[in-house]
């Protein structure tokens, strides 16, 4: 199989769908692998490294589109790269249709065949590929909040972790999941004082468990989130439904209960965010203010710390990737129930339920695409 590899080409984002060690793999599976000449570079990894690897380098990102099978990528296809699209194709990355109807018409008209990172399941109803970006958005989620907290970027000028004599600053971390833990984790490694909201009781209790008297825990109630977002400097969004818009769960109206100069981070932007006053920003102007609080909305965070993000999301998706390859996608999605999840789009057929359900699309039933041929 030809598998390309395109250079990202979205704002600040310097990650790579594949490693040279990835490519190693596909290569000794007996598959070929064209690389856009300085994916990698980015984070370091010079296209020496990928011919080393076995990699035919590519000087125009529109061959790959052209003559690859399955292309490799982390980020959601870009309006002209969805143009390049084609029927037969197999795209394998991140996308977060339900709230990008633009994206979804593109990637329907184009007639490609789309599997997406973030709706791929493994046995335990956890998302593996999106668990990675989910530990590295949640770590990433406090160090930017802090940093937005400062004076001189418009927040309050707290100290996260305070000083004795001096209380820390309040979070609250709206979810349970993967980003919200990590979050959580990682403010109180600063020292914060940190409330985590979700609507889970089984989970409240496995966090209760885990963390004890450190990690303060409450049922999402709209009374509750409104009580400490009247207490909190930091909020972090980090709500996830799998494959479907985030819910609102911190209205406009409720910004006034906020004190002057506190910090929301919205991890859930890439699908919509959680927060009624979110919309997208990038790392070149990541922040903006609403009614006196701080927004931080950047939809590819992971993207800063590009390295560390490469590296930890090429561990989780290279088995998938080698399976779409050696099997070709149909046989894989057939074997791999878990994997096929992740079947968003396929020949201008929508076959993810949450996002048919995002934009009123038809829905065209899995186990009907995966029955033809």
């Amino acid at each position: 199989m030809f598998i390309g590899v395109p250079r990202e080409i979205k704002n600040h984002e310097y990650r790579v769908g594949l490693t040279p060690g990835g490519v190693k793999e596909l290569v000794l599976d007996g598959h070929q692998v064209w690389v856009e000449c300085g994916a990698g570079a980015g984070i370091g990894l010079a296209d020496a490294e990928y011919v080393t690897a076995g990699a035919k380098l590519v000087a125009d990102a529109r061959e790959i589109y052209a003559k690859c099978d399955l292309i490799i990528k982390v980020k959601e296809p870009q309006s002209h790269e969805c143009q390049q699209l084609r029927a037969g194709q197999v795209l394998f990355t991140y996308l977060h249709l339900a709230p990008d109807l633009a994206q979804t018409q593109s990637l329907l008209a184009s007639g490609c065949t789309a599997i997406a990172y973030e709706t791929v399941t493994d046995h335990k109803g956890g998302l593996p590929l999106l668990a990675p970006m989910s530990e590295v958005a949640g770590r990433m989620a406090i160090q930017a909040g802090a940093h937005c907290l400062e004076k001189a970027q418009g927040g309050r000028g707290v100290l996260l972790g305070g000083v004795p004599g001096v209380s820390p600053a309040r979070v609250l971390v709206l979810g349970g999941g993967v980003v919200g833990v990590n979050a959580a984790r990682m403010a109180m490694g600063l020292g914060a004082d940190v409330t985590l909201v979700d609507s889970s009781l089984t989970r409240l209790k496995e966090l209760d468990a885990l963390y004890g008297p450190n990690l303060k825990t409450l049922y999402s109630t709209v009374d509750n989130i409104e009580r400490e977002l009247s207490r909190s400097e930091l909020v972090i969004g980090a709500v996830l439904i799998p494959g479907a818009a985030a819910p609102k769960l911190v209205t406009k109206q409720m910004l006034a209960l906020m004190p002057k100069g506190a910090v929301m981070v919205d991890v859930a932007i890439d699908q919509g965010g959680c927060f009624e006053t979110s919309r997208v920003t990038t790392h070149q102007d990541p922040t903006y203010v609403v009614d006196g609080v701080v927004h931080y909305c950047v939809a590819n965070m992971p993207g800063a710390v590009a390295y560390t993000s490469t590296f930890a999301l090429t561990n989780a998706t290279l088995p998938y990737v080698k399976a779409l390859a050696n099997l070709g996608w149909q046989q894989a999605l057939r074997q791999d129930a878990h994997l096929a999840q992740g079947l968003n789009v396929h020949q201008g057929l929508v076959i993810c339920p949450a996002v048919a359900e995002a934009h009123h699309l038809d829905l065209t039933p899995l186990q009907m695409v995966l029955a033809a041929g």
